[in-house]
């Protein structure tokens, strides 16, 4: 039986995604140093506790599995972190990478999903963000990802090696089942770090509120893991009758400000959320959001459980009854 192996599959976006694959019946094998993912968000697939630089490793999971397609999550993804320590972030996004295609042309598997994200464009030029926008990123991190979309498309033409690279917009949220959420340490994503404050007390930072936006703070297109997780299957699905790779943005067309989210945790929670406001973030810009037209006529995948109230009570209930 054909198997979708799966790096970084115990990861935040990576659980999601295996849980939607099992759901269609799609075999799965996670691969997963556990460096950052938990053990306990890999549900209903087998696990193997691999660091990507093992060759020999990631060998002996290729020769033990019939591997069709790899859908690729791992990596170093703080921006901040990138900025500080990029050799780390070279060194590790990219060298891994490399061994991991090295291992698929070795054993024949030529169809890959790549985990990207809006920030290989930078500093925005227009917003909605198309796929045709200009791709400048503006840190390590997004280098990184840039990069091995560079490398893929060389990889491609000399090798056939066929993929889809999803530039994902802010995830958000937890499945709707409250089994699985989200869980870092330390924790740099806004939902999450205001929900914890309404948990457990304390204050939200908001980082400028004099940006050219109606109330003052950063705009962004938040989309619900789930809908993530269903389009790693739509392009998985995709790219096995495509002769062609591509890349997709991944959100809903639609931002939402910091006081938004602040103000809707509100709703949801019932409790008061109280806030610091300090400058902003070198590198903010004022809005991102996506323009996920493109996905929506080729992957026919379009966000659906994306609406911020609904985010924000997945990710609440998560909160409040966190299993890892």
């Amino acid at each position: 039986m054909d198997t979708c192996l799966v790096t970084g599959g115990a990861g935040y976006i990576g659980s999601h995604t295996v849980a939607e694959l099992s759901r269609r019946g799609i075999r799965t094998v996670v691969v997963d140093n556990l460096s950052e993912g938990h053990p306990e968000a890999v549900l209903d697939s087998p696990l193997e506790e691999v660091d990507l630089g093992d060759e020999d490793g990631l060998s002996r999971i290729f020769e033990k599995n019939h591997v069709s397609g790899v859908i690729h999550f791992a990596s170093l993804c703080y921006v901040g972190e990138s900025v500080t320590n990029p050799r780390v972030y070279f060194e590790q996004n990219l060298g891994n990478a490399l061994t991991l295609l090295r291992a698929m042309l070795r054993h024949g598997v030529k169809k890959f999903i790549l985990s990207s994200t809006c920030a290989t464009y930078g500093d925005p030029i227009r917003v909605p963000i198309d796929e045709s926008h200009p791709q400048d990123p503006v840190n390590p991190y997004g280098e990184t990802k840039y990069f091995i979309e560079r490398i893929l498309k060389d990889y491609d033409r000399a090798y056939g090696l066929r993929f889809v690279a999803l530039r994902y917009f802010n995830a958000a949220g937890a499945s709707r089942d409250n089994r699985l959420g989200e869980s870092h340490d330390p924790e740099t994503h806004l939902i999450p770090r205001v929900l914890q404050v309404a948990k457990n007390g304390g204050s939200v930072d908001v980082y400028g509120e004099d940006y050219q936006t109606p109330d003052g703070s950063c705009i962004r297109d938040y989309i619900h893991v789930e809908d993530l997780a269903t389009a790693h299957v739509a392009a998985l699905e995709w790219l096995d009758g495509a002769k062609r790779s591509d890349a997709f943005n991944l959100g809903t067309g639609h931002g939402y400000s910091v006081k938004e989210v602040i103000e809707t945790a509100r709703v949801v929670t019932g409790r008061d959320i109280p806030v610091r406001i300090g400058p902003r973030r070198a590198g903010d810009p004022p809005a991102l959001v996506a323009d996920a037209r493109k996905a929506d006529r080729i992957l026919g995948w379009k966000a659906a459980y994306s609406e911020l109230r609904t985010i924000v009570e997945t990710a609440w209930q998560w909160e409040l009854k966190r299993r890892y």
